[in-house]
């Protein structure tokens, strides 16, 4: 089993995905430094873990193509 993560975590990185979709790509560095620029999060690990579900998402998208 892996890690479940918190719905607030998937709610913000699904939301930035639909507003912002052409922002963000399969590599997780570059996700980190677009989501400084887009959203204001103070904590670190929690905009960690944003930009890594992000990079999970998209490449369960590309997966899937």
């Amino acid at each position: 089993m892996g890690r479940i993560r918190q719905k607030y975590i998937k709610r913000s990185a699904r939301l930035l995905l639909e507003r912002y979709p052409d922002k963000f790509s399969g590599d997780y560095g570059q996700n980190r430094h677009v989501l400084e620029s887009l959203a204001s999060i103070e904590s670190k690990p929690l905009k960690n873990k944003i930009a890594g579900y992000i990079t999970t998402l998209l490449k369960q998208k590309f997966k899937e193509r």
